[in-house]
């Protein structure tokens, strides 16, 4: 299993990149929002790989983050969503923004992807609300740094794509454990966050529990 692969970048086309590691060329097929965060071609940089094995064909797919990545491993796994549906979903919601519609139980962003239909956007939702937690609590992956032919270390994480709007994986996953913590449901907790990230663009971690904990009391 390739799991990440660094090096320099020798073309880029419009969804995928030729990349040059050690003398060995990777064809990686990225999402839209990866593909714009990356460097031009003649530059380094590093992804993390999944690897596709079908019976006539070996596909590479790139992402700026594990947590990208995981995502995309969840949503290979519903039926009806290959790897071409995937990537339309994250490069149009990002992480951060699929683990929100999932918690939040929005199927209509997760349609705006293109190529999927309400009924596939339905049951990514449904499918994965249980599992959304997990992934959210994971976070943003560290950078990651690659060494050159003269022993010199440097960054290789590709450029941040635009934010979306909702604070930081960190502060949500923070929320997330200190409220699974006290008890309440992952699912349940999970929604609460996403709710009041969505609410409080940029929001810390202290200030999410205290939103999401309001979201939680019992109404009347």
């Amino acid at each position: 299993m390739i799991g990440r692969l660094a090096g320099r970048i020798d073309y880029r086309a419009e969804d995928h990149v030729l990349l040059d590691v050690r003398g060995v060329g990777y064809l990686v097929y990225c999402s839209e929002r990866t593909m714009a965060a990356l460097p031009p071609a003649g530059e380094h940089t590093a992804l993390y790989t999944d690897l596709l094995v079908r019976e006539d064909n070996l596909q590479l797919f790139g992402f700026t983050t594990l947590i990208e990545k995981e995502w995309h491993r969840l949503l290979m796994s519903i039926q009806g969503i290959g790897a071409k549906a995937s990537l339309a979903i994250l490069g149009t919601l990002g992480p951060d923004g699929v683990g929100r519609a999932i918690a939040l139980g929005d199927w209509n962003s997760v349609k705006a992807a293109k190529g999927i239909g309400p009924k596939t956007a339905q049951r990514v939702v449904n499918e994965l609300k249980d599992k959304a937690p997990a992934v959210m609590a994971m976070g943003s992956a560290a950078p990651v740094a690659m060494p050159v032919d003269d022993g010199e270390v440097i960054d290789a994480t590709p450029a941040a794509a635009p934010p979306a709007p909702v604070a930081g994986s960190g502060a949500q996953a923070e929320a997330l454990s200190a409220l699974t913590n006290l008890g309440y449901a992952p699912g349940e907790a999970a929604g609460a966050v996403a709710q009041a990230a969505g609410e409080t663009p940029g929001a810390e971690t202290s200030a999410l529990i205290r939103s999401a904990l309001k979201l939680l009391a019992p109404k009347g």
